[in-house]
């Protein structure tokens, strides 16, 4: 977009050049005024001759023949890449659009964040970093094209049409963090009734918003306000706990991670105790806890603890070892 800006500004500007040009020279010469000698520069460079409003002197139709060489020539060049830039872009948005329109029909298993703003990026980022699917809905074309890397769709993620062309009914879940409370409202009341199944995670800003958001279907709703504020007061009171939660959460850290892993049917860990296992005798990977298929959650479960399918291991360990026991859990199938 900015390219094609770029192109289009000095199109014009190399034809107000010569325009200018031609009026100031009848103008000193022929000492015409503004009118006229617009006028009749007009009629040369667009080489429509319709009529001469006074008789050039001998110095004026020199002044004519100049124009006439090098400004006809140089307006119709412009003309001429100005045309091809714009039925250019025309045809990149067009097909560019058409693009889209498959990856999306192609896109399952996704995630679908609502806002490109400060959070947006940070949600995207993560993501990215997982190597995880998603598709970011913003409305406001600026903040996508300095954006690469991912698919962006641009509309209002409030209405329904949109959510639907962003594969709403095939997704995993959905991040709204759109700058107000209403349109997060709007966005998780508008994904349940298209999704009754899906994961919603909504931003609450005000005081109230939770619970309303909450009622209108949201799974989780995060308080950025409320948590920054927790973090801020435990980095005084616990600091060597923050420091050892954000090491081992930060993304891209090789040495320690904190990953949930879900144990899938058919995975040989169906059945074993964690010592059974071997996780952390051979691998080195602690399991913080375990949330069964029920919804009960074990801290700090024993090595004599079941794993069972469909529970979800809280696992801390290095991230290779970590991806050694999705495959695990992921079973045969995998």
């Amino acid at each position: 977009m900015e390219e094609f800006r770029n192109r289009i500004i000095k199109v014009l500007s190399l034809i107000s050049l010569m325009i200018a040009f031609g009026t100031t020279g009848y103008m000193v010469i022929e000492g015409w005024n503004f009118l006229d000698s617009l006028y009749m520069t007009v009629t040369t460079l667009t080489t429509v001759g319709y009529r001469e409003i006074h008789e050039p002197s001998s110095r004026g139709m020199v002044f004519t023949i100049i124009l006439i060489v090098f400004g006809v020539g140089t307006v119709l060049y412009a003309l001429t890449i100005g045309a091809r830039v714009i039925i250019e872009g025309e045809f990149r948005e067009i097909f560019g659009r058409k693009k889209l329109e498959k990856m999306l029909r192609e896109l399952s298993g996704h995630y679908i964040i609502c806002g490109y703003g400060r959070m947006g990026k940070i949600v995207a980022k993560e993501l990215r970093e997982e190597k995880v699917k998603f598709v970011v809905i913003e409305k406001n074309p600026d903040a996508m094209d300095r954006e690469e890397g991912f698919l962006a769709l641009k509309g209002d993620a409030t209405h329904d049409e949109v959510l639907k062309e962003a594969g709403i009914d095939r997704a995993r879940g959905l991040i709204s963090v759109l700058p107000t409370d209403a349109e997060n409202l709007f966005v998780v009341l508008s994904a349940r009734g298209l999704s009754p199944n899906l994961l919603i995670v909504a931003r609450a800003i005000e005081d109230g918003s939770e619970q309303k958001l909450l009622r209108a279907g949201a799974t989780k709703v995060v308080s950025p306000y409320h948590i920054g504020g927790l973090r801020m007061a435990h980095t005084v009171l616990k600091p060597t706990v923050v420091d050892f939660l954000e090491f081992a959460t930060k993304s891209g850290n090789l040495e320690l991670q904190m990953q949930e892993i879900q144990i899938q049917e058919g995975s040989d860990l169906i059945g074993l105790t964690l010592e059974e296992c071997g996780i952390g005798r051979d691998l080195g990977v602690i399991i913080v806890a375990i949330k069964q298929l029920a919804g009960d959650t074990r801290f700090n479960p024993t090595f004599r603890s079941t794993v069972g399918a469909g529970d979800t291991l809280i696992a801390l360990g290095e991230k290779s070892r970590l991806k050694f026991v999705e495959e695990m859990a992921r079973g045969k199938s995998s």
